[in-house]
């Protein structure tokens, strides 16, 4: 398809659109999803968060084999757990295409009271513009000298040095990116939500990017965090919040009297998506607006929650530790998870076993000097101290994160950084059950 980026026409693919029309169901529906592929290379869908059976995972050739050109798959589970989820592929870097979207499940019980409700889903993009994510990736490849002077940003082909973040402990990406979108489209034709003055409104936030961690922000309002991940926390009041590739939070807001920017920074690349939200007459912002909120030192991050205690895990002892020690550096870029770089053709090769029953505590080891945002599939694990169910978490450099779940969904399943760029480079694993 072309993306039109404010007239730019940018050659990629997608499911139809960018993002994908949203998929709504409810707690406990089943979905069908019957995915033809019509691009020149084979392809996958991942149901990002979703605790689903292992052979609709979408993970190639682990849980099933590609869909390969001008075939066809059915992908069939049931979505047991409410909240904000989406789908994307696993297939080599073709999550940093325009193929993504949302699937929403609704919870019927649900105690949260609002009165409008919006999907923001935030990316970063350079397919069909400045090159396509193979390409990058073969540029990454080649490793990555230090260029210029250190707090400098300079770029060098679709390579970015210089980004810098207090906030995710310095280095915050590799990949140089002409465009940040909110919903598909561009600071210079933003998309526009509308609602009356005193309006509670839901915002389901999902970061599809494949390099960038966002910190949002809708000016003027301060953002009650509700739901991170899916499950709900108990409400966290913040002026932003900060997210890593492959999170979500979910926040509600008080609409204002006016027209308001919402903006989501680029995170230590000095540039950022645009939207706006209207509720009365009046000139637009520009999208060059500089809001308080995003400097403010009230940004919301997973460290700050606390779980609500009707999804908080039971106190069980642990019966197992695994641990993934994250490696690597930019100037090689050799990315790996305990010493070893993942290789898709071998999957179960150093494999972390667990078995059925078990309470697992992951240890997350980053012994590099950057921030990875690790995600495991087929479950939801606990931060530390009541911390928040999630299935994606930023584990900062020189930090280590431990997390637990419940082993209680077997199969064969991929854990790995959600930067597509390190992932594919090699920081991926597999927690794999014991027959």
């Amino acid at each position: 398809m072309q993306l039109d980026l404010a007239g730019k026409m940018a050659n990629t693919w997608a499911f139809g659109s960018t993002p994908a029309p949203t998929i709504r169901v409810s707690a406990g529906d089943t979905v069908l999803a019957q995915v033809t592929n019509q691009l020149p290379d084979p392809t996958s869908v991942h149901w990002h968060g979703v605790a689903l059976r292992n052979d609709m995972d979408g993970v190639p050739p682990l849980t099933q084999k590609a869909i390969a050109p001008d075939n066809s798959f059915a992908y069939k589970f049931i979505a047991e757990h409410p909240g904000t989820y989406w789908f994307h592929p696993h297939v080599g870097t073709q999550l940093d295409r325009g193929l993504y979207g949302a699937l929403i499940v609704e919870d019927p019980h649900d105690p949260l009271r609002y009165d409008e409700e919006w999907v923001v889903v935030l990316d970063d993009w350079l397919d069909g513009v400045t090159a396509t994510p193979d390409q990058v990736l073969k540029q990454l490849s080649k490793g990555m000298a230090s260029m210029g002077m250190d707090g400098m940003l300079m770029r060098m082909g679709n390579m970015l040095m210089g980004t810098n973040s207090p906030l995710l402990g310095g280095d915050t990406g590799d990949v140089y990116y002409p465009e940040y979108l909110i919903n598909g489209r561009p600071p210079a034709d933003p998309e526009t939500f509308t609602a009356k003055p005193g309006s509670r409104i839901r915002i389901r936030f999902i970061n599809a990017g494949g390099d960038t961690a966002f910190r949002v922000a809708l000016g003027g309002h301060a953002l009650t965090i509700t739901h991170t991940d899916g499950y709900p926390v108990e409400p966290k009041d913040v002026d932003s919040v900060l997210l890593g590739m492959g999170e979500r939070y979910d926040v509600i807001v008080t609409a204002g009297d006016g027209v308001f920017p919402l903006v989501a920074s680029a995170e230590g690349k000095d540039a950022a998506g645009f939207a706006l939200l209207r509720t009365a007459a009046g000139t637009a912002p520009a999208p060059t607006t500089s809001i308080p909120e995003l400097v403010s030192s009230r940004v919301g991050t997973a460290d700050q929650l606390a779980t609500a205690s009707a999804v908080r895990l039971r106190s069980k002892p642990v019966d197992r530790t695994l641990t993934m020690k994250l490696s690597g550096d930019m100037s090689s870029y050799d990315w790996a998870i305990n010493n070893r770089r993942f290789d898709i053709k071998k999957p179960l090769q150093d494999a972390l076993r667990v078995r059925k029953g078990e309470r697992v505590r992951l240890k997350l080891v980053n012994d590099t000097k950057m921030w990875h945002p690790m995600h495991l599939h087929g479950h939801t694990y606990q931060h530390p101290n009541g911390g928040p169910r999630k299935d994606t978490s930023i584990v900062l450099p020189g930090k280590t994160l431990q997390v637990e779940f419940d082993a209680d969904n077997p199969g064969q399943w991929l854990s790995h950084c959600h930067n597509i760029y390190h992932g594919e480079s090699g920081m991926m694993t597999v927690v794999a059950y014991e027959r």
